[in-house]
């Protein structure tokens, strides 16, 4: 039930379509009698600098999630960014702080290390590979920086992304062993596809697999499908693996934090959560 107090999350992006967010926060604000509600807002790139604005001069604006296209154009609109979306280059949440500055914060990646933790997977002192450094291997580089990796390899096939992505780790993680040049997954902890190989049917493999040890934890971000051609090869091989969905219901405990709204469990989202 919507009402005069209720607080609104703008869900930001366009088209507005594929939007996944209402039918998980919303059945679980109902269900706990939160007083808030997220709307999608298709707003297009040319409109989305004075339109982000306007949303906090609302006087019930609680805060915005923000979607393709404007996550790279968001983290040049706030005032405060956190390390994780300078490194990301990008912003997928914005709030106002209680000096009137719209903060902006990353999640994909914190999504994506929250699951392996609750995993049992150790990411602190790890050497991990991120294959992909667009927005979301972007993302999640800088969350395994911060959550402790010794090293990190970050790869891509456009090599100016890996290195200008490998630079800002060392930036804000001046101990980080930070390399790039090669998606060899041959000597690492944990291994991520971070690219969109894997949404259709036949695209090859984003590394070769059989330089994966069996020991490694292997991760996906492709949500097409649950396991992916690279999960199930990496399963073949003995790896413990995680799908693409986990880093997105992962990752809403922490916007959850972030608003300063209850929070609960990646597990109990899921369970609530009317995608059909």
């Amino acid at each position: 039930m919507i009402s005069g107090t209720t607080r609104l999350i703008a869900h930001l992006g366009y088209p507005t379509g594929s939007f996944k967010a209402p039918l998980i926060y919303n059945p679980y604000f109902e269900r706990e009698g939160i007083d808030a509600v997220v709307v999608p807002m298709g707003c297009k790139a040319e409109d989305y600098p004075q339109f982000l604005g306007l949303v906090f001069r609302l006087s019930n604006a609680l805060g915005a999630l923000v979607t393709m296209p404007h996550k790279v154009t968001t983290a040049g609109l706030v005032d405060i960014i956190s390390p994780t979306a300078a490194i990301a280059g990008a912003c997928n949440a914005v709030r106002l702080d209680e000096e009137g500055r719209l903060v902006g914060d990353m999640f994909d990646g914190e999504g994506f290390v929250r699951g392996l933790l609750r995993k049992g997977c150790i990411v602190a002192g790890c050497r991990a590979l991120v294959v992909g450094c667009g927005g979301v291997g972007s993302a999640i580089a800088a969350s395994l920086a911060r959550a402790g990796a010794a090293r990190l390899a970050v790869y891509d096939t456009h090599a100016a992304s890996a290195e200008a992505l490998a630079g800002r780790l060392r930036r804000h993680y001046p101990r980080l062993e930070a390399a790039t040049g090669s998606n060899d997954p041959a000597g690492f902890d944990i291994v991520v596809n971070a690219t969109p190989l894997g949404m259709e049917p036949g695209d090859p493999l984003p590394l070769d697999v059989a330089r994966l040890a069996p020991e490694a934890f292997v991760g996906e971000v492709v949500m097409k499908q649950d396991v992916t051609a690279f999960l199930a090869a990496a399963r073949a091989r003995g790896c413990r693996t995680q799908i693409g969905t986990d880093m997105l219901f992962e990752q809403i405990p922490a916007y959850l934090e972030f608003f300063g709204l209850p929070t609960t469990t990646a597990e109990d989202l899921r369970s609530v959560a009317k995608l059909g």
